[in-house]
């Protein structure tokens, strides 16, 4: 067994059987630096949250997911420290993209939208608002940088690089996971604004759904009870965290040394709202 990434908020170990394991920590980064206070059970929402999202869409496409029981894990693994946030997934061959799914006009989306720009490929015919639905999901993929920021390509860039019949397979599947789980999470008052995917090629070349999915650290979530077209809505993520960072003009400052425990203990709270309204526990 060897690690082989340690990644903002994820270890991951390869067991070297074509199996993996991964840790999610409590460690939270926001503008490119990972901040020195962990916050309380984090790791533990996320992985609760994918874990739940994993089971929910295993009728669309096949996961990575093989237990999150610590039993099935090696010895090492089976301690309360890892209780709750480790699992046992299969390793495969990842597709060097990141599927992003947009639902709303939002973000740097909206900001070419304003300039009256297409959006990596989508043209919108239609006038839309800040924060507005769009009428129809759509796909915009991003390549997995190695190093520094991934860069945006537009959906048929990757069918061309992945060939037409993968591409196709995949943008099917992100969309069809986005769509049924938008609803699920919307029933329970929140509105999954975008999310991004990441999937693999198993041993035989199908395609599996791995990474996390749909948690506050790959999505938008807009809690749905104060969500206005227009703005920017509240939502249930890192922002709280990101909106302290500026007001005291840390964004991006690698010498911080300690977030305050009040902003801790609120940052907690929103994530455990998250997943008690999409889990209902």
């Amino acid at each position: 067994m060897k690690k082989i990434i340690s990644g903002k908020v994820r270890e991951v170990y390869d067991l070297e059987d074509g199996r993996m394991v991964i840790v999610t920590t409590d460690r939270i980064s926001a503008f490119d630096v990972i901040l020195p206070t962990m916050i309380t059970d984090k790791g533990k929402v996320l992985n609760a949250l994918a874990n739940f999202w994993f089971d929910y869409t295993k009728d669309i496409v096949k996961n990575h997911m093989i237990s999150s029981d610590l039993k099935d894990m090696p010895a090492e693994f089976q301690k309360p420290e890892f209780e709750g946030r480790t699992i046992l997934v299969k390793k495969l061959k990842m597709i060097p993209y990141e599927v992003i799914v947009r639902g709303y006009m939002f973000g740097s989306m909206y900001e070419a939208y304003k300039k009256g720009e297409p959006f990596l490929g989508h043209k919108f015919d239609k006038e839309y608002k800040q924060a507005e639905k769009l009428d129809e999901p759509i796909v915009t993929p991003s390549t997995k940088a190695a190093e520094g920021h991934d860069i945006n390509v537009t959906l048929q860039y990757m069918k061309d690089d992945l060939g037409e019949e993968l591409g196709t397979k995949i943008e099917k599947a992100a969309l069809a996971i986005y769509k049924k789980c938008y609803e699920h999470a919307y029933k329970n008052g929140i509105i999954i604004a975008d999310t991004k995917f990441e999937f693999g090629l198993d041993e035989n070349g199908d395609l599996v759904l791995g990474d996390e999915v749909l948690t506050p650290d790959s999505s938008r979530f807009w809690d749905a009870s104060k969500y206005q077209v227009g703005g920017s809505p509240a939502s249930y993520d890192k922002q709280f965290v990101r909106d302290w960072l500026k007001e005291h003009n840390l964004a991006g400052d690698p010498t911080i040394k300690e977030i305050p425990a009040e902003v801790v203990a609120k940052t907690s709270a929103i994530y455990k709202e998250c997943q008690t309204r999409i889990c209902g526990k």
